[in-house]
């Protein structure tokens, strides 16, 4: 692992080569090893995680104003709370395979530490503070653009970033300690071309509405809005 051969397939697809190697190195040691380490100078990857953490908001901050010229800051703000969550940052690590490289404590390690997503998301922002470091904001920019496009993408078309439910129930869960419902409220049409609308309930109150083709449909279309207006006001995500 302390080779920067060992990163080819990272380097290559992050486009990006580092000047400095012991960054990359830094920000896949997870604060476990480094706990466990009998080497007294190691550092872990929670200041650059930190610092990426930071990089990462004012990065798709900029590269949102520059795809959706158009859009007002409401939507902006409720864009980049898609794309700067936990499960988004997941999925963008593993596309990157990072958790193969991560150096786990023994305890993390046994617990399936190289799965976990917020370990993931974490390793991420950890990766983009050491490039930001290395190359500067520029280089750093040009690399979440390119991971992020697929994702910017989606929502260009409409598509949000993926399982909206899911992402919803880790928020509630994590913020709320509950999960939202979908009571079925509506369901027109004829049998071959039924149209389903559902409620999101959350405590007892109403959050939102969804229509689709499908009852999954319609609770995606929910859990989507709902997201969104919980966390219009939240950038913290």
């Amino acid at each position: 692992m302390n080779k920067t051969d060992d990163y080819t397939h990272i380097i290559r697809k992050l486009g990006y080569s580092f000047k400095d190697p012991k960054l990359l190195e830094e920000a896949f040691r997870h604060a476990s090893y480094v706990n466990e380490s009998t080497s007294g100078d190691l550092r872990d990857n929670e200041r650059l995680e930190f610092l990426g953490d930071a990089v990462l908001d004012l990065a798709i901050s900029h590269i949102l104003m520059d795809f959706f010229e158009e859009a007002k800051e409401g939507d902006l703000s409720k864009y980049r709370a898609a794309l700067v969550h936990e499960r988004a940052l997941c999925r963008v690590a593993e596309g990157l395979k990072l958790g193969r490289h991560l150096r786990l404590g023994k305890g993390e390690e046994l617990s399936r530490g190289r799965q976990k997503p917020s370990i993931l998301a974490n390793t991420l922002e950890a990766l983009l503070g050491a490039i930001y470091l290395d190359g500067g904001y520029d280089k750093t920019k040009e690399v979440i653009h390119r991971l992020f496009l697929p994702l910017l993408i989606n929502i260009a078309e409409g598509k949000g970033t993926g399982d909206f439910k899911s992402i919803l129930q880790e928020f509630t869960q994590q913020s709320q300690r509950t999960r939202p419902e979908y009571p079925l409220i509506d369901e027109s049409g004829p049998a071959h071309d039924k149209t389903f609308k559902v409620a999101l309930m959350l405590q007892g109150e109403k959050i939102a509405e969804g229509t689709g083709k499908s009852k999954k449909e319609a609770e995606q279309n929910a859990a989507r809005e709902a997201f969104f207006c919980l966390t219009a006001d939240n950038e913290d995500l």
